[in-house]
């Protein structure tokens, strides 16, 4: 079989162009515009030549590295967190030139879709397991990865909750590189200076902690929903811990409604915390870093962020555990089950690429204990292969895998559980809620007319 020994950028160049198209539109509104992308970096295969000593017999011959040709990767890891892990991984794959194409997370989103739309994307792109992974699988854009998955034994490599993840289908079609756990991270000093010595274990004790930080000074809760998908996860864990999994399950396919009294339960609770003034004032003004940076320098006590937050601050110089640390969601209804929620990153194979044999070799690569540690400490993430020297994460991290692996279930994030086209009305909803938390009866209308029309096709 042939490879095409040149990359494809055709991809990239449609993506940009649609990009640009929506710049123009929005009149000179800066402010939207994704960020820009950095050009492809290209690793070539590396070899050594044996060395010969003086005066000694020819070195025995030795088989001719093998060449798999050119891969093409797109990801979404184009920011500082992680970027440069992706770029060492990447570096150490010996079998074939690996082209990588960093995109701006959110820009990713669309990026990809129109890629897949034009028929040719990369070989190989980062995507998240659930919902995104099965929309663009029902469409046909995808192809199963067995061959990745038998020859770095997956099945008996990584957790069952993980292979499970990556199967659609009956057949695995995404490789999963690293998982988060969503909890409140928080400063140790600012709760030690509100005298909040003992984490909240239940809804109560978390009132009492948010009432006592609040009256030191500082707002118990940083909340940046610019991007919107923050303000999911409160969302997520108020409707886990009350109306719990399964009910949940059943309104991210469709079959419940958002007028449900379960879905009004859940916006009357978090309207009570914001209406007492414990979130951080505007949050629709700020991202997730921001959020991130007001816990850290002490103007909030805790955000309820993914386990990514530690590669930030680590990369800010933060000591775990001294300058942050983490506790669960709290318990609201002691009968529902302790659910743990948080994304899984991974990699699939594209329908149309040009080389897939050299694709599953890379997902081999990426599937590796050492590569999936690697990425875990550059990114934040916790590695699911089971076989990864967990020792070496820091212990705020080993804290997370002990309570996922103690979690009675595990759901992936609002975003990654329901379609693409009912998250986005999903999204909006939580958004527009940090602005006018009163209106939420309005919202849950729309919101469920705008979810049934989607659902029907």
């Amino acid at each position: 079989m042939t490879y095409r020994n040149k990359t494809r950028r055709s991809w990239l160049k449609l993506s940009i162009l649609i990009v640009l198209a929506l710049v123009v539109a929005a009149c000179g509104n800066d402010d939207d515009a994704p960020e820009a992308m950095e050009p492809p970096a290209t690793v070539a295969p590396a070899t050594e030549a044996p060395a010969t000593e003086a005066g000694g017999d020819e070195p025995e011959a030795t088989a001719a590295p093998v060449d798999l040709g050119s891969i093409e990767v797109g990801h979404y890891f184009g920011s500082d967190l992680g970027q440069q892990a992706i770029i060492d991984i990447n570096q150490t794959f010996g079998m074939g030139e690996v082209s990588i194409s960093p995109i701006e997370h959110e820009a990713f989103k669309d990026q990809i879709l129109v890629a897949l739309a034009g028929g040719e994307p990369p070989d190989v792109f980062s995507y998240w397991a659930g919902a995104r992974t099965a929309s663009v699988q029902g469409n046909g854009h995808l192809q199963p990865i067995t061959a990745a998955f038998d020859g770095a034994d997956v099945w008996n490599n990584f957790p069952q909750a993980l292979v499970d993840a990556g199967i659609y289908d009956g057949e695995p079609y995404l490789l999963p590189f690293g998982f988060h756990y969503v909890a409140f991270f928080y400063n140790p000093q600012v709760m030690a200076d509100a005298g909040v010595t003992e984490m909240p274990t239940t809804w109560d004790e978390l009132i009492a902690a948010a009432d006592q930080i609040a009256a030191s000074g500082a707002k118990p809760f940083a909340l940046g929903s610019m991007n919107r998908w923050p303000a999911q996860f409160w969302f997520d864990f108020l409707m886990l811990r009350t109306a719990g999994p399964d009910y949940r399950a059943q309104l991210m396919s469709g079959e419940a409604s958002y007028e449900d009294p379960e879905v009004t339960a859940v916006l009357e609770r978090w309207k009570e915390l914001v209406d007492a003034g414990y979130f951080v004032d505007d949050a629709n003004a700020y991202t997730w870093t921001d959020a991130a940076d007001a816990v850290a320098n002490g103007e909030a006590a805790m955000t309820l962020m993914g386990t990514w937050i530690t590669g930030y601050w680590d990369g800010n110089g933060l000591v775990p555990v001294d300058d942050y640390d983490f506790f669960n969601f709290p318990v609201i209804d002691p009968a529902v089950e302790n659910a743990a929620l948080g994304p899984i990153d991974g990699w699939v194979v594209t329908a149309a690429a040009a080389n897939p044999e050299g694709s599953f070799a890379l997902l081999e690569h990426y599937a590796s204990p050492e590569n999936q540690l690697d990425w875990a400490i550059g990114q934040g993430a916790l590695p699911p292969n089971s076989n990864a020297d967990t020792s070496q994460l820091n212990p705020v991290m080993q804290k997370a895998l002990g309570e996922v692996e103690v979690a009675d279930s595990y759901s992936f994030n609002y975003d990654l559980a329901t379609p693409p086209a009912v998250a986005e009305f999903g999204l909006d909803m939580f958004q527009a809620f940090m602005d006018n938390p009163a209106g939420y009866a309005d919202l849950q209308a729309d919101t469920q007319s705008a979810a049934a029309e989607a659902f029907a096709g």
